[in-house]
């Protein structure tokens, strides 16, 4: 009976875990265990007690001499039967523990792929939807530098001509909110005119010419072409992070138009980041045992769901030259990883999305 009833609470089990989430796989090899451990040591308590009234009814048979030879004989059987029953116990209990010990290793296989996988589709998810929005920067720059405000304020340089490109920069970043401020700048890196001089009065005159933003974009060869600089503090933005996009201003907003100044934008990296990498769909459970990142190519921490390490901390992201995958470190945690896939005509810069799992009471 009771090995009947232990096959089929494992067959239970196993029928039940092929529609339950992986991790519960785990959770019945555990199960499977103590219900083997549980029912071999009943039947072992059983046979121990039918053995000693074996023994106790051979002794009483010896002492009835003649009389008690029939029951001595019964006696005897029902010790053999016992010893029997404990090998078989035995025997369910070497082969169904090693059973449940395969399982268990198998479960945490399947849970490890099935997470990993998870974690690197939302890794990927968060990097993309970065992508996208920074796409658009890119579109915004060589857009806004075509501006005929913007170039008059550069090709006929007067206080007049720079505070009507001020005004009509303020209009922009009242209509787009993502960025901190707009800044139009001649050939020497000569900040002219920004958008929020108010908010900003440290910008006016500022000297950008060694940004790399600025030299790389004076260097494009036409209007379709655009620099961006990694996420940095900007100290005349009152120290907020950016990530700042540049375009050429060319005479006459022609495509191939003389190089007249460059027009960098600073877009607001913290908040816009922040409401990434704590937008990442996670269930309650995994949100309190999961950070997510935004790693740029050197693998530093540009955005984390924790608000930790940012532009401090490095991560030891292992890759093995992938640009997406999953592993698990030494310590446990599982790690999704996906690199910038890029979007439209923006590569980006080389930034990979990343989560990183703790497993269940770790």
């Amino acid at each position: 009976m009771y090995v009947q009833n232990l096959k089929r609470q494992t067959e239970t089990s196993v029928a039940a875990a092929d529609s339950a989430a992986p991790e519960r796989i785990v959770d019945l090899a555990a199960e499977v265990s103590q219900a083997v451990a549980s029912r071999v040591a009943a039947i072992r308590g059983i046979t121990s007690r039918t053995k000693i009234l074996a023994l106790n009814a051979l002794i009483e048979a010896a002492r009835a001499g003649e009389a008690g030879r029939g029951f001595s004989v019964v006696a005897g059987e029902v010790k053999e039967v016992s010893s029997q029953i404990e090998q078989v116990a035995r025997d369910l209990e070497t082969e169904l523990a090693g059973k449940a010990a395969a399982l268990d290793r198998l479960g945490a296989r399947m849970v490890d792929e099935v997470r990993g996988k998870r974690l690197t589709d939302l890794a990927l998810n968060g990097v993309e939807i970065i992508d996208r929005n920074l796409y658009e920067r890119t579109c915004d720059v060589r857009w806004w530098a075509t501006d005929s405000a913007v170039v008059d304020a550069l090709a006929a340089p007067s206080a007049q001509r720079a505070h009507f490109a001020s005004s009509r920069l303020a209009v922009i970043l009242d209509a787009y909110t993502v960025y901190l401020d707009l800044w139009i700048c001649d050939l020497q890196g000569r900040v002219v005119a920004s958008g929020r001089p108010d908010r900003y009065p440290q910008v006016a005159g500022l000297d950008v010419s060694g940004e790399p933003w600025f030299t790389q974009a004076l260097a494009t060869a036409s209007g379709d072409d655009y620099a961006v600089a990694d996420i940095t503090p900007v100290r005349a933005l009152n120290g907020a992070l950016v990530a700042t996009y540049s375009a050429a201003i060319r005479e006459g907003a022609a495509k191939h138009g003389r190089a007249l100044g460059v027009l960098g934008i600073h877009f607001d990296w913290g908040p816009q980041a922040e409401t990434i990498v704590k937008g990442v769909r996670l269930t309650p459970d995994e949100a309190l045992r999961t950070r997510v990142l935004l790693l740029d190519a050197g693998f530093r921490v540009i955005a984390a769901s924790d608000g930790q390490g940012i532009l401090t901390e490095q991560v030891p992201l292992t890759t093995q030259g992938r640009k997406m995958g999953a592993y698990v470190d030494p310590t446990g945690c599982s790690i999704g990883f996906a690199a910038t896939p890029g979007y439209e005509t923006y590569r980006g810069l080389g930034w990979y999305g990343c989560l990183m799992q703790h497993r269940s009471g770790q």
